[in-house]
Order: structure tokens, then sequence, then C-alpha cells
């Protein structure tokens, strides 16, 4: 696969067989963006986990200090009184029966979060296939399915992310934009880092955080020594 000439350049920046700590890593990649657009920064963390094991599932939600660097949609499943204070809170749409059946018939995915309250998951069950696929799905682990819609809703535009292992047990998550600086960065790779310490399953063996790549959109990956990430 032939790269681009700004990538080639990026690449000379990089030591490939170098593990960095993690605020060199980091500013690394943003002197390596040269794209002409703000690029995200995202994480991929291999874990010594098992994900076919239910107890070894590493799956939660947690808010960067900083936030995403990008405007976050929020639609909420809800009724009554809630359905009132999700719409105060400044969620971009509310509904219930009518908007399950706009993205049953229409394709609809003008949104990033869905939250909903526990009552209305038996009738969002129906767009399991639909939403599932896309891991929008809400979930009690990740702080979507509640009562308190309002909460949900100011941590989702807050920059909340969510993270879970996919089947090759790797975390992937952004945590930022290039533009917002090294420093920035940091704060918020090293709480997302926390979290995913926290999350450790008692069934783990072993070294738990196996590997750790920071790269930008277009930037190539840095290699974090994950012996010094603790975990």
């Amino acid at each position: 696969m032939k790269r681009g000439k700004n990538y080639q350049e990026s690449v000379k920046l990089v030591d490939k067989a170098r593990l960095y700590d993690g605020d060199e890593a980091l500013g690394l990649v943003c002197q390596a963006s040269k794209a002409k657009f703000d690029e995200t920064v995202e994480v991929h963390i291999r874990l010594g986990v098992d994900s076919r094991h239910a107890d070894q599932q590493v799956r939660g939600a947690v808010v960067l200090p900083n936030g995403t660097g990008k405007t976050v949609r929020t639609l909420v499943f809800a009724k009554g009184d809630k359905a009132k204070a999700a719409q105060e809170a400044g969620s971009d749409y509310v509904g219930a029966e009518d908007l399950v059946a706009k993205i049953q018939n229409e394709n609809w995915f003008d949104y990033d979060v869905i939250i909903a309250t526990p009552d209305m998951m038996g009738v969002i069950g129906r767009l399991g296939k639909i939403l599932g696929p896309k891991g929008l799905m809400p979930n009690p682990k990740a702080g979507t399915v509640t009562m308190d819609v309002a909460k949900a809703v100011a941590e989702a535009k807050a920059g909340k992310i969510e993270y879970r292992l996919d089947k090759t047990n790797i975390i992937h998550c952004p945590i930022g934009k290039v533009s917002f600086g090294q420093e920035k960065l940091a704060e918020n790779f090293d709480t997302l880092l926390g979290a995913i310490i926290k999350a450790k399953p008692a069934a783990a063996k072993g070294q738990y955080i196996k590997s750790c790549v920071v790269a930008s959109t277009m930037g190539p990956g840095v290699k974090i020594n994950s012996q010094k990430l603790g975990g």
C-alpha cells in the first residue's frame, strides 16, 4: 500500500522499535499530524483478558475532563416528566414509540448517543438488530439506561465516552483532537486508563495491559510502554 507524502514525513518522526512514555507519545502524535483538518486522537489498548468469557468482559463509560472535541447529538427515549427533563437538559431529540418507528422506517441515524429510561427498554428492544451493530443500544453499564436522563444528557454533551472490548480483546477510544495539545490529551488519556484499570475483572490473570498505541486519524501509531501504565 502506497502512503502519501505527509504520512511518510510523519513516520520519520516515530521510532517504531521504541516504547514511549505516555506524555511523549501524545506529543509525537500532535507533532506528526499533517492533515488539513483537526484530527481525532485515538488510543488502542490490548488487554490480557479473553472477551469470550462473561467474567472477563471490560466495559464502562467515563467523562473525559477535556471532552472529545466533538459535538455530541443525543436521543432520549422517555415519557412524561422524564421526557421534559431531557428536553430541558438540551437533548437534541426526545420521544418514545414515534422515534422507534422513525428509526425502523427511515433508517434514521442523526444522533451519536441514545439514552433511555428503564421502562422504555421493552420498546427499544425491537431496534436491537439495527442499533446493536452500530454500538448505539442503551446499556446500564454505560450509564445510558437511567432514570436520571438529565444527568446522562449533560455527561454525554460534556465528553462521556464508552469503552468496551472488541472480539480481539482491544479497546478503541477517542481521547480528543490534535488541537487539544499534549497536556489536555494526557489528562484525557490518564482518565480513560484509570477507568479501564479500575474495571479489571477479578478473573484476569497475568499482565492486564498488554500493549497500548496512540494515533491521530491520518498519522502513524506511536507505541506506549505498557509496563509503566499499571494494571
